[in-house]
């Protein structure tokens, strides 16, 4: 795993430039992993970044209940996965999703559910909360040497600190 770079979103607009940003650098078989508190952005990032991928956006609710949504896109199937209320990994395996994180583009809330089933090669984004309250810190972290040139490309804009 790489030393985390961090990245300060003053406002959800920021937030969700971010997730677009990154968004139109994804193809199937890319993970992000969206850890964090309760309220900490996770499903508004997962929203901002589905909805960009769409060629005709549609309402993206959170998967609390549902545990995962499937959206279509040009750029490929698309999952969004809510573990939280998970309590054994094998329920990953029942829902499909670690078939997914080989043929669709996955975005996973709260991936420690997924323990030894966690891909290697995943983006690892971990969303604080601030002071004002709109502000959030955002953590990347990952193993795979394709998330250096996809963060790098983002641009001056989202350029991260370590």
């Amino acid at each position: 795993m790489t030393q985390p770079r961090t990245v300060t979103l003053p406002t959800p607009d920021a937030t969700c430039a971010l997730a677009r940003a990154l968004g139109a650098r994804l193809r199937p078989g890319d993970v992000l992993l969206l850890s964090g508190g309760i309220g900490a952005g996770k499903t508004h990032f997962a929203r901002c970044l589905i909805q960009s991928l769409q060629d005709h956006p549609e309402d993206v609710p959170s998967p609390t209940f549902t545990l995962v949504q499937v959206y279509d896109s040009p750029s490929g199937e698309i999952w969004h996965a809510d573990l939280y209320r998970l309590s054994n990994p094998d329920q990953c395996l029942e829902l499909g999703l670690t078939d997914a994180f080989d043929t669709a583009i996955c975005l996973v809330e709260w991936p420690d559910r997924l323990a030894g089933l966690t891909p290697q090669g995943a983006l690892s984004l971990e969303f604080t909360t601030g002071d004002p309250e709109d502000l959030r810190h955002l953590s990347l972290a990952y193993s795979d040497p394709r998330w250096t040139d996809i963060l790098r490309d983002l641009g001056a804009q989202f350029e991260a600190s370590s």
